[in-house]
């Protein structure tokens, strides 16, 4: 099956996050009482993408090894169905997901860049490596991105599935693209 077949079918996209949606830097600010607080950056490019995936219907999830905030609200604000952090095993989460959701596993796409994913590409119809994923990871893949993670991977994963599901022209004709 090419990776285009396996896109058409997602309706649950499921992502890692450090690495992926970011660049993989965690940055330690201090707060107003003292104490330290974990933030990262985000990029715009993907937020519009979780926008067009939230209005065409195609459900999202992320499966993160550490905990923040920064990460819970980028998940609130990107209409994530699912939000789990602090699993460096995930096979569990994915499990739970899988049975939440209702969807067969090659309804549901899941992009990583480390080790710890390869688990979860070997359960999903569709697995997806960023561009600056580990060789390994990259080679379990089904699809390797050209952006890097934390640089426009998930967008160009989106767009991915919105062409193949036959979407994207409709998402050009909102914006009055040509």
């Amino acid at each position: 099956m090419t990776f285009m077949e396996r896109a058409a079918r997602v309706k649950l996209m499921l992502v890692d996050v450090d690495g992926v949606l970011t660049d993989g830097r965690i940055y330690f600010v201090p707060t107003a009482t003292g104490e330290w607080d974990e933030t990262k950056g985000f990029s715009s490019l993907d937020g519009i993408a979780f926008q067009w995936f939230h209005q065409t219907g195609i459900q999202m999830g992320l499966i993160s090894g550490r905990k923040s905030m920064a990460t819970k609200l980028r998940s609130e604000t990107g209409h994530f169905r699912y939000c789990y952090m602090g699993n460096h095993e995930k096979i569990a989460t994915l499990e739970e997901i899988l049975k939440d959701c209702g969807f067969a596993k090659d309804e549901v796409a899941y992009m990583g860049d480390d080790l710890t994913d390869v688990v979860c590409f070997n359960r999903v119809g569709f697995s997806i490596a960023v561009a600056n994923a580990r060789p390994e990871v990259k080679r379990s893949a089904h699809y390797v991105t050209e952006a890097r993670g934390g640089d426009g991977a998930f967008r160009e994963a989106a767009e991915l599935v919105l062409k193949a599901q036959g979407k994207w022209d409709g998402i050009l004709r909102k914006y009055e693209v040509r």
